[in-house]
């Protein structure tokens, strides 16, 4: 088997070389950061080097294979070509665990057709597939095998976690997996504790509380200092807390530290876009780790009614993860965000910007100079309409107009979810009551101005929520 190549960690100073089928099975959940489930994963290779990839779910109905694996081909091959050139081969993975009283080998028959479609789709565009495999319950099955004796009936066992070089390797380098994609989601879901029905009161005091104060006039920068101000509270009450090694013990512990009125009272705050853009600041350095445990915690207390309310945390806590270099979590957060709330913008760019292997330090630049603006000058308070937009604006309502493809839920900037038209959305708020006018939202445009530039230069075609098949990795 031709050697690939990997390297184990940011700076590139180990690499570990894979030369078997079943060193390739190893290596996936490194590769990804998590062990993949009921799931398509496809990896270009450049010269035995590891590049892009991507992840879709195994669709249930076998007729939905073929278009599938056409579409995966195309997205990483085409993506691969505009980023590296084209690749050399292509390794597939088909990855799934049986259900009582199916086998692992049943898995791996039934799923050969939709192996076969995938080594079609890259052929026809010129890239070979050199390994197919299959992973199923803690077993892979190769269908390039040269010989039909290659993969005993049982399938071959694949490594154990921690038991290889690749995992000692991995471990040295700081390398984490997680056992799976499930594992990361769960932690930014909503609660289905004893805490659930206090949250809910909570949350609807809060929202007859803050509501009335926005509907009534009251300046938008009032709301904001005060959910702002609660904010840095929590972010130093987590931060001077003692931590748990394990994650699910960590999170109980968080969720302890938030009293149900601060939770509610952050989770409203921050369905103003205005205020969730200076709480996306907290980007870098110790505060990034605080915030995101502060957003996951938000998340989580976006119980019941208020789901479509986790859009904001979420989405913060997937730029910030994005921003701290964990792209799994970051992707798992803004597809949630987008699963709560499929119109928010500020969530579509950074997902789209994922999807093109983009860099996250043209938001971080922008949000840099947002921050510096307002500790030169606390009192300046952001603009309401295109009207006294800067040049320095260029934001995602305009950015969907000049590419075309415009988005008429855009609505004034800064209002909260609940202050807006019957029957309409915000750019990035749920449904509301009050009227607006089409503006653009200062906030978004700074954050948004780098992604949209940068996905410009890129040549991307901006799309929907959902159309791109998941990165695995960029």
């Amino acid at each position: 088997m031709t050697n690939h190549s990997e390297h184990a960690g940011a700076t590139g100073e180990a690499r570990i070389t894979l030369r078997t089928a079943g060193e390739l099975a190893e290596a996936l959940p490194y590769l990804l950061g998590f062990r993949p489930e009921d799931c398509i994963v496809l990896v270009a290779l450049y010269k035995g080097r590891f590049g892009g990839r991507v992840r879709l779910g195994i669709p249930d109905r076998t007729e939905d294979w073929q278009p599938v694996a056409d579409q995966l081909a195309r997205c990483l091959i085409g993506e691969s070509v505009r980023r590296e050139g084209k690749p050399d081969s292509v390794i597939a993975y088909l990855c799934q665990d049986p259900v009582r009283p199916r086998t692992g080998r049943q898995v791996m028959e039934r799923l050969q057709p939709l192996a076969q479609f995938l080594r079609t789709a890259c052929g026809v565009l010129d890239v070979p597939v050199t390994e197919a495999l299959c992973l199923s319950g803690d077993h892979y099955w190769s269908y390039c095998c040269p010989r039909p004796d290659c993969c005993p009936p049982e399938g071959n066992a694949v490594a154990g976690p921690g038991t290889s070089v690749m995992a000692a390797t991995a471990a040295y380098a700081g390398i984490q997996v997680r056992a799976s994609e499930q594992e990361v989601k769960a932690r930014l879901a909503p609660l289905v504790t004893a805490l659930e029905p206090g949250q809910r009161r909570a949350l609807d005091a809060a929202a007859m509380d803050i509501v009335p104060r926005m509907l009534d006039g009251e300046p938008r920068a009032d709301v904001e200092a005060e959910t702002l101000d609660l904010a840095r509270l929590l972010l130093r009450r987590l931060g001077d807390a003692p931590r748990a090694a394990d994650a699910l013990e960590a999170d109980v512990h968080d969720d302890a530290l938030l009293a149900h009125d601060e939770a509610a009272s952050l989770i409203l705050g921050l369905q103003d876009r205005e205020t969730r853009d200076r709480a996306a600041e907290w980007m870098e350095g110790d505060e990034a780790a605080c915030a995101l445990r502060l957003w996951r915690a938000l998340a989580r207390r976006c119980v019941g009614p208020y789901a479509e309310h986790a859009a904001a945390p979420l989405t913060l806590a997937g730029w910030v993860a994005w921003s701290l270099g964990d792209t799994v979590e970051a992707d798992a957060a803004l597809e949630m965000a987008l699963g709560a709330d499929p119109q928010y913008v500020f969530a579509r760019l950074l997902n789209e910007a994922r999807a093109g292997g983009l860099d996250p330090e043209p938001v971080r630049r922008s949000l840099r100079g947002r921050r510096a603006d307002h500790e030169e000058d606390p009192d300046a308070v952001s603009p309401q309409s295109g009207d006294e937009e800067g040049d320095d604006s260029v934001g995602a309502a305009e950015a969907e107009q000049q590419s075309h493809e415009a988005v008429d839920d855009d609505a004034a900037a800064g209002a909260p979810e609940a202050v807006r038209p019957a029957a309409t959305r915000d750019e990035d708020g749920p449904v509301s009551r009050a009227p607006s006018k089409h503006t653009v939202d200062p906030g978004v445009s700074r954050a948004a101005r780098g992604l949209e530039a940068a996905l410009r230069r890129r040549g991307e075609r901006r799309t929907g929520a959902g159309t791109r098949p998941a990165r695995a990795g960029s």
